[in-house]
């Protein structure tokens, strides 16, 4: 694993394929134990994730591990990755054309992690990877089946920091997360 992981995170850091690298600090390949069975993706590095090359590091990151902490997870049991690996112009979503051209960096994190569990934080994440008609206010917390991968789309913690009264919806979210988890570990 680690000669194909440490490989394909080179190649993610000399890409050029879309004009976001031009105004990159780092490339964001993602973060935490790559050997686990649950994979968190967001839409795309923030200012701080740019500086510091991690993911999830900014104030909203900061909001992810204290959910994570809370049902007795954190960033040595999870791997966090993004759907593009640079930082957009002043946090805009990332455009279509963005997201196809990193895209194949996420797949192959996919195959190689093997996640038995894969979490969207947000719309852009949950709506390329779901469906495209995913609604992250009324589909969150929802488990979907695809393959060997069970699917979940939930706030962003970024949203979460905007509209705080969807905090305690997040939290069950999870909660469903922990449960999912704990019934993969009994049937190891």
């Amino acid at each position: 694993m680690n000669e194909k992981w440490n490989a394909l995170k080179e190649r993610c850091k000399a890409c050029q394929a879309c004009p976001l690298w031009e105004t990159r600090t780092n490339v964001v390949f993602g973060d935490g134990n790559p050997d686990t069975d649950i994979l968190f993706i967001g839409e795309g590095p923030g200012q701080q994730e740019d500086l510091t090359g991690r993911a999830f590091v900014g104030r909203a990151g900061q909001l992810l591990d204290k959910y994570l902490a809370a049902v007795d997870l954190d960033r040595t049991q999870i791997y966090i990755g993004n759907m593009v690996k640079c930082r957009p112009p002043q946090n805009r979503d990332p455009k279509p054309e963005e997201t196809e051209s990193c895209i194949g960096y996420l797949r192959e994190q996919v195959r190689i992690i093997q996640p038995k569990i894969i979490v969207c934080l947000g719309r852009i994440a949950a709506c390329r990877l779901i469906d495209p008609a995913f609604k992250v206010t009324r589909q969150h917390g929802e488990w979907i089946q695809k393959g060997d991968i069970r699917f979940m789309g939930t706030f962003h913690p970024a949203a979460l920091l905007r509209n705080p009264g969807q905090k305690p919806a997040a939290y069950e979210d999870f909660l469903k997360i922990r449960a999912a988890l704990d019934e993969l570990a009994a049937f190891k």
